[in-house]
């Protein structure tokens, strides 16, 4: 069956980002039982491995602007996610709950060799990232968090319905639209933001979600990097409440960054809080 239109200008805007990462890069489709999970590889074989989950709609490639730094001292591994959309193809077990998830990165990890590896996730993928820690602390090094959702505190209620109109009536124009208000200022880069319309309205996109994990019970050392112009929480608010929970964290906020902008815009100043927690 021919490729629709839609999946035509996904491919196309989807090759046009993956083309922004060193030409060094490799993609792998590592096997899982629920099915082939595309990685963008990045970095030196003998590097310390870093394992990157992007927010919903952001695909793997949306780390571009990091790769070359992270890449420099980390094996960069960033993941298209199972279920959104991207390369990363459900087949096999059915994906029906955040348990599967779970047992999806079990298996990925696997498939890549790593027996423990850092860990950072961004929005959606940071409450993923944050389940996958308190299931399997003994496989994560170090647990990085930016602007994350549904961890620490639920979505604003402005944010969701702002959020309303795209859900119960996907379009490009209204992806669109709710990413310019959201990173008003910013200015993310427009292939991306192309890419992010399309990924947002493709057929078949099923985003599991869940409760919020049990963050307090993390045991891992953790950098919670937040955006100071977030629209989905309240940044300060956040902050505060994670220095209570976790007083051994690392807090961070990131002037003038909002919560879909990251991680594209500001790099460095991402990159080098990232490395610097790294070690």
């Amino acid at each position: 069956m021919p490729p629709s239109a839609h999946e035509r200008a996904f491919g196309l805007a989807y090759d046009e980002l993956r083309a922004r990462w060193p030409r060094s890069t490799e993609e792998r489709d590592v096997e899982t039982p629920y099915g082939p999970t595309r990685v963008h590889v990045h970095g030196p074989a003998d590097g310390p491995p870093l394992v990157l989950l992007p927010g919903g709609s952001a695909t793997g490639l949306v780390w571009f602007a990091n790769a070359p730094a992270l890449g420099a001292r980390y094996r960069v591994h960033a993941v298209d996610l199972l279920g959104d959309a991207g390369r990363t193809e459900r087949r096999g077990r059915p994906l029906r709950n955040a348990d599967d998830l779970t047992a999806w990165l079990d298996a990925l990890l696997d498939g890549l060799g790593l027996t423990r590896t850092h860990l950072c996730g961004h929005s959606y993928g940071a409450w993923l990232a944050t389940r996958y820690a308190l299931h399997a602390p003994e496989r994560v090094d170090r647990l990085a968090l930016l602007d994350p959702t549904q961890v620490f505190a639920g979505f604003r209620p402005g944010y969701l319905l702002r959020a309303l109109p795209l859900l119960i009536r996907p379009s490009e124009a209204r992806a669109r639209a709710f990413l310019a208000r959201e990173t008003a200022g910013t200015h993310p880069d427009e292939t991306w933001q192309r890419l992010y319309a399309l990924a947002a309205t493709a057929p078949g996109r099923k985003l599991v979600t869940g409760g919020r994990p049990r963050a307090a019970d993390l045991r891992v050392p953790l950098l919670v990097l937040l955006a100071e112009r977030s629209r989905t929480h309240r940044a300060a608010e956040v902050a505060e409440r994670v220095r209570r929970t976790l007083p051994e964290a690392e807090v961070v906020l990131l002037p003038g960054a909002t919560h879909h902008s990251l991680p594209l815009t500001a790099p460095e100043r991402l990159d080098a809080r990232l490395l610097a927690f790294l070690g």
